[in-house]
């Protein structure tokens, strides 16, 4: 299996140069990869699809946008490869399961097919998409994703700040609470991180890094230094 999972924010210095290092090693010898831009608005579509054209192209992989497509389903079955965009998790979700891709997309990618997810994308690759900062502007039928990978990940994770004026719960908050009623573990990654999955080996990429929260113990800071991380995850057994 072969994954790329980013936070998003690739606009961070250093960022842009890892993530099209990723696409390279991840979608090595794939002709081309099909863009699925569902949890953004519809009248986006377009722009979205221009945005990322030039970082593909830079990764040496043309980008087939899904909604370009009469038939999304056969889309999803003839793909040499994914690229599951950022926006709404809930709005993805629901879409996915409305047209019945995700069982597609799992499919294809347990069998070979790259994947590649954003925000969004990175937060339907989990087993569930319990673990999202988004709010539910619609209601899929599950919560139930991809399962891609045996752990949640939070994306765009914000450390605690004392100088914060915010008095909601913070990031960390969120998660002890998420771990209150389920296994975990939960992976938060800041801004420009990535997870690289080859084959059952998981390594933190990008830059700034992330924190590893466990059921029942402190959270483990983990940097892009950390390389290879496979060991502080449940393992990857397909």
């Amino acid at each position: 299996m072969r994954l790329v999972l980013g936070s998003g924010g690739h606009g961070v210095t250093g960022a842009k140069k890892h993530l099209i290092g990723a696409i390279v090693q991840v979608f090595k010898g794939t002709p081309s990869g099909l863009f699925i831009p569902y949890a953004g608005k519809e009248e986006d579509f377009v722009t979205a699809t221009r945005e990322w054209v030039e970082l593909w192209y830079n990764g040496h992989v043309p980008i087939d946008p899904i909604n370009e497509s009469d038939d999304p389903a056969e889309a999803c079955r003839q793909a040499r490869g994914f690229f599951v965009d950022g926006g709404n998790t809930f709005r993805l979700q629901k879409k996915l399961l409305a047209l019945g891709l995700l069982d597609i997309i799992r499919h294809k990618v347990l069998h070979g097919a790259p994947y590649m997810g954003v925000s969004a994308g990175t937060n339907i690759a989990c087993p569930t998409i319990q673990t999202t900062n988004d709010m539910p502007i619609v209601c899929p039928e599950s919560m139930k994703a991809l399962g891609l990978v045996p752990f949640q990940i939070n994306t765009h994770y914000v450390d605690p700040h004392d100088k914060s004026v915010h008095r909601g719960e913070t990031r960390d908050e969120r998660i002890a609470e998420y771990l209150q009623e389920n296994a975990g573990p939960v992976l938060a990654l800041r801004e420009g991180a990535l997870i690289v999955v080859i084959r059952q080996r998981v390594y933190l990429r990008g830059v700034n890094g992330g924190k590893l929260f466990l059921k029942g113990e402190t959270p483990k800071e983990l940097t892009p230094r950390s390389k290879e991380i496979t060991a502080l995850l449940p393992s990857i057994d397909h």
